[in-house]
């Protein structure tokens, strides 16, 4: 992505450029002021309190990324806050932007991941014991940090000043779809509507994504959903092991408003309040089609998640309604047994349609086996397996081979994070190391990731890990 050899790496001045401890030429370091809902209330400004922007980088590709250090210091909207981050939070927001990008989900990514050894106090877990902790920095890119916070600090400050909160409000939606959104002609005086629009498609798109992949991103207030619809902000995130639509990785989210089957509904509140946002820049008509297109937000959204499970399930044709209910009665099993969410899809991509058929041969596929415990598995498995013969026109080798290339079987677990975080802050890498190389290839089965366990039954001391995540 920076045209780097990797050899770079080993440099004083890699480090010290990758650190904040120098800058690079032409290099003023900016950061990013914008506000935002937090768990459904407006919490007034916010703003980056501890990531300095450094520049925007076009690669020999021409991709275009913005650099950003996250715990590199204070910053004017750090409140009382240090700055800082610590190794903890800083290997998980690097392990899983990367593994999101490999999953094909839109992320920002993750350059390098640099240790200190100054202290940074921390109640981990908010229960008032401060313990002492390793410093890191991470640089961070994105094809751009915009998100709708930074729309929605102009729009609230429109009570104090109409007029200028329209001005600074429209340069900057200007900026961004010139930028970011180049499809849409600038001159056209639809402009802003066309964009609430893609933003509406996109967000749909990508809570979709996350959901086929049982990702819940913890924290999904304004200030973390990105105007471009990518995945920004890596908290108290989690990947789902057992399903459960009421799964929420997130320790301080008590009523589990940001569950992981909440995520379409947030996602929906968050555009409602970008459209509030966008309204001082919107005629009395742009806003009424504005409200169309968010009505059409949950059809959006329910279309994408369909077309992902479909995919998942091999179901190919035109079949809707009972491939509509083969998903829904498959996740309604997995529900009432605790199946693990990624598992149950891999093995099902692993299986024969024989060994589907004959449970007796599901010995080694500990995921299908939890699920055949259900009393219902062989009137499912009869009819999945009556629709995938219906498919005809290729073999069952064929059918798993697709499969596979679409259900992951490595995905960062909490406990797999845990586990090297503790390495990590013993100064041995190695574990995140490895599960950097896994994590980068989540649809082929390695032999060091099979040895590590990462496609075994979570150990008993991970059954319902949870994480508070403090920076």
């Amino acid at each position: 992505m920076l045209d780097l050899d990797v050899a770079v790496s080993k440099s004083e001045d890699f480090l010290q450029y990758f650190s904040g401890g120098r800058l690079f030429p032409g290099s003023s370091p900016l950061t990013h002021r914008y506000g935002g809902h937090q768990f459904g209330y407006w919490a007034g400004q916010l703003g980056d309190g501890r990531a300095h922007l450094l520049g925007e980088y076009t690669s020999r590709k021409g991709e275009r990324w913005e650099l950003q250090l996250k715990g590199s210091g204070k910053t004017p909207y750090s409140r009382s806050g240090d700055g800082r981050a610590v190794v903890r939070s800083s290997v998980r927001e690097f392990l899983c932007s990367e593994a999101m990008h490999f999953l094909g989900v839109p992320t920002s990514r993750a350059a390098s991941l640099i240790v200190s050894e100054e202290a940074v106090w921390r109640d981990q877990f908010y229960n008032g014991k401060v313990k002492k902790e390793r410093g890191a920095v991470v640089l961070r890119l994105a094809t751009s940090w915009f998100r709708i916070g930074s729309l929605e600090v102009l729009a609230k400050a429109e009570e104090l000043d109409l007029l200028r909160a329209q001005i600074t409000d429209r340069k900057l939606l200007d900026f961004v779809i010139q930028e970011h959104f180049p499809s849409i002609d600038s001159n056209d005086p639809g402009k802003y509507l066309i964009f609430y629009s893609r933003v509406v498609t996109e967000t749909a798109h990508l809570v979709a994504q996350w959901m086929s992949i049982g990702f819940a991103h913890g924290v999904c207030n304004t200030d973390n959903f990105s105007l471009l619809s990518i995945t920004i902000d890596y908290g108290p995130f989690g990947f789902m092991e057992a399903y459960n639509p009421n799964f929420v990785p997130n320790t301080s989210d008590e009523e589990g408003r940001y569950s992981i089957g909440a995520q379409a509904n947030v996602g929906l509140f968050n555009l409602e309040k970008l459209l509030e946002a966008l309204t001082p820049v919107l005629t009395i008509e742009q806003r009424q089609g504005a409200g169309l297109v968010l009505k059409g937000y949950p059809r959006i959204y329910q279309m994408r998640f369909h077309k992902l499970f479909k995919a998942k399930l091999d179901l190919l044709g035109e079949e809707e309604e009972e491939d509509e209910y083969l998903i829904g009665f498959l996740l309604k099993l997995m529900e009432d047994t605790g199946a693990d969410f990624t598992m149950t899809f891999r093995q099902l991509s692993e299986a024969s349609m024989q060994q589907l058929h004959n449970m007796s041969n599901l010995q080694v596929m500990w995921a299908l086996q939890n699920l055949a415990s259900h009393k219902m598995y062989p009137e499912w498995v009869s009819m999945y397996l009556h629709r995938l013969k219906r498919q005809g026109g290729d073999s069952d080798e064929e059918r798993q081979h697709r499969m596979k290339r679409i259900n992951p079987r490595y995905v960062l677990r909490n406990w797999m994070a845990e586990s090297a975080i503790r390495k990590a802050e013993g100064n041995d890498f190695s574990e995140v190391e490895l599960l950097q190389r896994t994590l980068a290839q989540p649809y082929l089965t390695q032999d060091a990731a099979e040895e590590a366990g990462y496609a075994a039954q979570p150990p008993w001391w991970a059954q319902g890990l949870n994480v508070s995540c403090s920076s």
